[in-house]
């Protein structure tokens, strides 16, 4: 028996629900046969065309605020990569033969990401439902008096949770700058390890108050001809993410001095974290580059591997020394350590989860984008090897999680 073959399009045009595909930059891709009787516009005037340039809110209704709730829920859509169902809206639509002229309109949206197959958003899926008849035959019939009454409580509450909503927006995007100035400030550039050379990247989430939970850092020891080179990611976001991003690294750094290499590190690290409110199940890298000995030695808490490309373009992951985050443990036990040796031209990537994962994506995706790129564009120099990284890795969304980068010439 075979299987019966699905016509997506004549599917899509005979459902009975309005539905508008929508770039992520808002611009109509295509509408099924629902969203054209609804809209009362043709397909010419849709197709290619900005959502609000078709449907801009009533010019002459000061309370209009149809366009912007739309607006918002379709970039925390675009952003999020997650769908949202939106509240009754009343959205006038000017008649499209009497210029001018606008009818009230109330309708229950839904919008939806469409995935592309690296998980970034590929479009919007944007449905409507007009409930305008319903909404005024409870009114004619006179369940009536009340109802509206009903309404206007409603509407009110709407437009005050709106306005509570908004002053949370702007609360968290002041809370967001003071986090990122203090992430910066605790974050410099590296100070100069000799002829070798580094580069350092730190990128935001986008829109999102995520951030300030990633670091990285480099401690020169010449005294011994080692190096140590860390990344590392708070669970949590914010100032208070920020504040423990900082006394880690910070204990990080000094342990490094003094210990006899990265898995003896990041124990002490590791009992740190219990006594740190907030510092539980960070995950941490450390790689101990032996200048000498030509070595890298390395442990990993609970984080993404270490990458070390080689001269001819291969890849290796350090993954054979992975241990739970810090503070997962509630008693003490010694983390493992690898060691591998590198030779001139190599170059080692550290780096936080921000970069490689995505949504409803396997992180081996994920790890295989990031040998691939490295393996086409590893004879760069460091810190134009670190902005191609960033630009081949990050979605075109943008990140969702904040992330740390270190790539360096060995």
């Amino acid at each position: 028996m075979h299987e019966p073959v699905i016509d997506y399009q004549a599917v899509f045009h005979a459902l009975p629900a309005g539905i508008a595909l929508l770039t992520p930059e808002l611009v109509y891709a295509d509408v099924n046969e629902a969203y054209l009787s609804l809209s009362g516009r043709t397909l010419d005037q849709l197709i290619g065309r900005f959502l609000f340039d078709v449907f801009p809110d009533n010019p002459d209704d000061p309370n209009a605020n149809g366009m912007r709730n739309l607006y918002a829920s379709l970039r925390r859509v675009a952003t999020t990569g997650e769908r949202d169902t939106m509240a009754l809206q009343r959205y006038d639509v000017e008649d499209p033969e009497r210029p001018g002229v606008w009818q009230e309109r109330y309708w229950s949206p839904v919008n939806v990401p469409v995935l592309a197959p690296d998980g970034t958003v590929a479009l919007l899926l944007h449905r409507v439902e007009e409930v305008t008849e319903l909404i005024k035959a409870r009114g004619a019939r006179g369940i009536g008096d009340r109802a509206r009454v009903l309404e206007a409580e409603l509407y009110t509450r709407a437009r005050e949770l709106q306005e509570v909503n908004e002053r949370l927006r702007q609360a968290h995007a002041r809370e967001r700058e003071v986090a990122l100035h203090l992430q910066q400030a605790m974050l410099p550039a590296p100070s100069p390890l000799g002829h070798h050379r580094a580069a350092v990247r730190y990128r935001p989430a986008i829109g999102a108050l995520n951030v300030c939970g990633d670091w990285y850092d480099l401690v020169d020891m010449p005294r011994t001809g080692r190096t140590a080179v860390a990344v590392g990611d708070v669970v949590g976001h914010g100032l208070r993410a920020a504040g423990v991003m900082g006394q880690l690294r910070s204990a990080l750094s000094a342990t490094s001095h003094v210990a006899s290499g990265p898995a003896q590190a990041l124990e002490v690290l590791g009992q740190y974290a219990r006594s740190l409110d907030g510092a539980e199940s960070t995950t941490a890298a450390s790689v101990f580059i032996d200048w000498n000995a030509r070595t890298l030695t390395y442990s990993s808490a609970g984080h993404p591997p270490p990458a070390l490309c080689h001269p001819d373009g291969t890849v290796t992951f350090l993954d054979q020394a992975t241990d739970p985050p810090l503070g997962a443990r509630p008693e003490h036990v010694s983390r493992p350590q690898g060691v591998t040796s590198f030779t001139d031209g190599c170059v080692l990537v550290l780096y936080t989860d921000g970069l490689i994962e995505r949504r409803h994506e396997d992180i081996d995706t994920g790890l295989a984008r990031l040998a691939d790129t490295l393996a086409r564009h590893h004879t760069t120099d460091p810190d134009a090897l670190a902005d191609i990284l960033l630009a081949h890795l990050i979605p075109p969304a943008g990140l969702t999680d904040d992330t740390a980068l270190v790539v360096m010439r060995l």
